[in-house]
């Protein structure tokens, strides 16, 4: 992996003199919906600034990674963290295409970049969550921590689908799940960054639900999560949901009270006549939000959509 290095060098020295001509560079001005071109083409974002750089990791071979020099309008092809799987993978999910990664989250803390992605094959929960860090995106210089955690069909869950999450006392956490036995939560320890106790059950549906990204404000913790099925272009049903609760175990409950235990979660996000199928979201702190729609003006093409996050008066989250 070390000479995979020198390909991000490389990109640190582009980055580098077109930041030097930045004042050649029109200012983007933030609105509620970004408009966005160039290398946007993605599933399963997740976001994270570094400097004045944006960066979006996504589900795809090698893990795809692409970055924005002119505050997240222009987006441009970088370095895939995996030029082949690791070594370990085939140990826990022996049929996984190859080198296809799903779902990462990236989040800085306690002075790293930590990078958790998943490994699995489509409608099976032979499934495995990793970790990789780095010093920074910039440099490149990621190390393998090997498994966080796995599942199996001995296994109610679905090892896939990480989010870390930090809570109000800044200790981490790690979300999963998808389908199967649905979303779980578990604490983290601040050394491994792997699993240390018990696993919560946080989230259930019996229609799908997946993709949990929880985010802390205001004394309560907001999960996103991703409900009905992707993957289908414009056929896709998939919607964003949210619900709330003052611990990070939960419950989590929707506008209407109703727990996302049993079913519950207020749509946030259900697409329109051009996006279909919105899902895979994350959030960066707590104000911008993105994730994948399919484009109907492109034969359902999943593309990466961004906008500013806003919370009303009662403290849900809106566009």
């Amino acid at each position: 992996m070390k000479a995979r290095f020198k390909q991000w060098i490389s990109i640190f020295a582009a980055v580098s003199l077109l930041l030097g001509m930045s004042a050649a560079v029109p200012g983007k001005s933030y609105a509620a919906f970004w408009n966005l071109n160039g290398a946007i083409v993605t599933h399963d974002p997740s976001i994270i600034k570094e400097g004045d750089i944006w960066w979006n990791f996504a589900t795809g071979s090698g893990l795809p990674v692409s970055y924005s020099l002119n505050g997240g309008t222009t987006w441009n092809t970088g370095v895939p963290i995996f030029s082949q799987p690791l070594s370990w993978w085939s140990t826990y999910v022996p049929n996984q295409t190859y080198n296809d990664v799903w779902a990462p989250d990236v989040k800085t803390y306690n002075g790293k970049v930590w990078l958790y992605y998943s490994i699995s094959t489509f409608g099976s929960n032979t499934s495995a969550i990793g970790l990789m860090s780095a010093t920074s995106i910039i440099q490149g210089d990621w190390v393998d921590h090997g498994l966080v955690i796995r599942s199996n069909s001995s296994t109610s869950y679905n090892a896939i689908d990480p989010n870390l999450v930090i809570d109000a006392n800044g200790d981490p956490w790690l979300a999963f799940g998808s389908w199967f036995d649905g979303i779980k939560i578990t604490r983290l320890d601040k050394t491994t960054m792997k699993p240390t106790g018990t696993i919560y059950s946080i989230a259930k549906r019996s229609n799908g639900i997946e993709g949990a990204y929880i985010v802390y404000r205001n004394g309560v913790y907001t999960m996103f999560a991703s409900i009905d099925n992707c993957c289908q272009g414009v056929n896709s049903t998939y919607k964003i949901v949210v619900g709330q609760s003052k611990s990070i175990t939960g419950p989590y409950l929707d506008k209407n009270g109703v727990n996302m235990m049993n079913g519950g979660g207020t749509i946030f996000d259900a697409g329109n006549s051009v996006w279909k199928g919105p899902g895979g979201q994350s959030v960066y702190g707590t104000s911008v939000i993105a994730r994948h729609a399919y484009d109907a003006t492109d034969n359902g093409t999943p593309k990466l959509l961004i906008n500013d996050l806003y919370w009303d008066s009662s403290g849900w989250p809106t566009y």
